[in-house]
């Protein structure tokens, strides 16, 4: 992971938290993804991060804690951050009505949440958590990340367990994506 020595005040780091033995609220980290969250740590730990704001369920925690005990700073936790509901049932479709879902952001499956109420309640969640003196990291998942980002489909299928990626309000899909 290759992030700049200085960032400037204001910016969000948003980590999509480390490799996770399921979906589940309670899943927790596997091994690889223990390692990595060190690694995470020894990488983050020289910026001015002023808070840790994550995901409640367990494998964001889980990715957050090292980094927050090495700089002895405490995670707030914020449950606007779990993971997008796309459907209320396991279905074997999900990959393609999640394609859907990034096309259409109105779409809403029964039990699901659309993409646009989840980009919104990830938007208001990170302006609520960005320090405008210091550097934020932020744990969430990769759809929600994804949405937040203002990613495609194609995009979010290219992010990875651990991602790292520098989200500001400048940035922000509702005031247009910045090149």
């Amino acid at each position: 992971m290759k992030l700049p020595e200085q960032l400037p005040p204001g910016i969000v780091l948003l980590v999509w938290h480390a490799r996770a033995e399921g979906q589940a609220p309670d899943a927790a980290l596997t091994p690889d993804g223990e390692t990595a969250v060190q690694d995470l740590a020894r990488a983050l730990a020289h910026l001015p991060l002023t808070r840790i704001v994550s995901s409640p369920w367990r494998r964001a925690v889980q990715t957050a804690q090292p980094l927050a005990e090495s700089i002895a700073m405490t995670i707030h936790i914020d449950e606007r951050l779990t993971e997008r509901v796309l459907t209320g049932r396991p279905v074997g479709w999900w990959r393609a009505g999640l394609r859907w879902s990034f096309r259409v952001p109105a779409l809403r499956f029964p039990g699901g949440e659309s993409g646009r109420r989840a980009q919104a309640r990830s938007l208001a969640a990170l302006a609520d958590a960005r320090d405008p003196s210091g550097v934020t990291v932020v744990v969430t998942h990769g759809n929600l990340m994804a949405l937040a980002l203002g990613l495609t489909y194609a995009e979010w299928a290219a992010l990875t367990n651990l991602d790292v990626r520098v989200w500001s309000p400048l940035t922000s899909p509702q005031s247009g994506r910045r090149k």
